[in-house]
């Protein structure tokens, strides 16, 4: 039996409105030339952006501060170019993502892009891992979804091509982590439930994963039942504090499955959809579930009966059960549940299967005839 490995490498710091003490204890990471990745918008209209930027003028081991907010909800391989390029004509030291997943992917692109004397294409289109010669990141999420803080993947999509990757390896872990859920308290309606979605998404495929272990299945199970209970408060009340800080910490643990049990089907489906519509990758998510645990229940009765049940607070038997219960779940969010909801048409699914990528085995529906094909047309025939 091989023996089951965790991965934690990044430091974390996790509450609310402890961002300031938290830059304190890591100001020694802080020396040199700082360059702040950000998606700005709110964050600059509620001060955030204001305030940091301020506290690391002040910060004693800090060169220079410079700000990088050319951002794209889904970054964008150009945006990364011109980012590399920012960081070394700012001779940057360390790089400092704050924003959204977009912005900490990014973050995490141009650290290793400025980092390294390769082209950034050798990572995004051959698949080489980057290990070292990453300059050293420090994320700050202010959403509660894509777990990216925790990650070593940087998810970029070829606006050219429009081809959507992943540059990945464990040089991409940041250095620290800060989770404060402050940051997400003015996050809007849609973005709130997208980026929830994606913390159900990475419990539930962790969960399910060929790479699963008892630890990951047990912080599954955990953030399972937080977002289930959670979403649908904030979906309620967008006031709701506690939620947030709940949400913010099921992200968080599901940034550690990531890195020890990674993902299954529909986030490899969901990018092909994300380049082809560019639309968000937690909508895309939601769009294919159903679907896809209506042929994950043939490969995976028990596991994804509980942890559906675990999501849904309810005793789940049978794959009619467990679809219903996740579309149920899905359209009381007010998610899409359909690819019809994107405007996809027929014809495009054929071409969205062709564009599917990475590693497919680690989710045990992989062994389908046809899997990708059946999943995309069965979510838009849903709809």
């Amino acid at each position: 039996m091989k023996p089951h490995q965790l991965n934690i490498s990044t430091k974390i710091y996790f509450g609310r409105d402890i961002w300031e003490e938290a830059f304190r204890d890591i100001e020694p990471l802080l020396c040199g030339n700082v360059m702040l990745v950000t998606t700005g918008r709110s964050l600059i209209r509620l001060g955030y952006l204001e305030r940091l930027t301020e506290w690391l003028s002040r910060c004693a081991v800090a060169k220079s501060v410079t700000v990088f907010d050319k951002v794209s909800a889904n970054p964008r391989l150009s945006e990364v170019r011109e980012g590399i390029r920012h960081a070394k004509e700012n001779h940057a030291d360390v790089v400092l993502g704050f924003g959204g997943g977009s912005a900490i992917d990014l973050a995490k692109a141009v650290a290793a892009g400025a980092g390294t004397s390769e082209d950034i294409d050798e990572y995004f289109y051959n698949g080489r891992e980057l290990v070292d010669h990453v300059l050293p990141v420090i994320a700050i999420p202010t959403t509660a979804g894509t777990g990216s803080e925790l990650s070593k993947a940087a998810i970029i999509t070829d606006d050219v091509r429009r081809i959507k990757s992943g540059i990945r390896g464990a040089g991409l872990y940041p250095k620290v982590a800060i989770v404060d859920s402050i940051f997400t308290e003015s996050v809007p309606y849609h973005i709130t439930m997208e980026t929830g979605f994606d913390v159900i998404a990475h419990a539930m495929e962790s969960y399910i994963s060929n790479a699963a272990s008892p630890f990951t299945r047990m912080q599954s199970e955990y953030a399972a039942a937080i977002a289930g209970k959670m979403l649908p408060r904030l979906a309620s009340d967008m006031q709701d504090t506690e939620a947030r800080k709940y949400m913010s910490y099921a992200s968080m643990i599901m940034g550690i499955n990531l890195g020890n049990a990674s993902t299954g089907l529909p986030h490899r489906l969901q990018y092909p959809l994300g380049a082809m519509t560019d639309t968000s990758h937690g909508a895309g998510l939601s769009a294919l579930y159903t679907a896809w645990v209506y042929y994950e229940q043939l490969y995976s009765q028990r596991e994804t009966e509980k942890i559906t049940g675990i999501l849904t607070g309810r005793d789940i038997h049978g794959r009619e059960a467990c679809c219903d219960a996740i579309h149920t779940f899905i359209m009381s969010l007010k998610l899409p549940a359909s690819l019809r909801d994107f405007g996809i048409k027929e014809g495009q699914l054929d071409e969205m299967a062709g564009g599917v990528s990475g590693n497919l085995l680690n989710d045990p529906a992989s062994q389908e005839p046809d899997i990708i094909t059946k999943i995309y047309h069965k979510a838009w025939e849903e709809g």
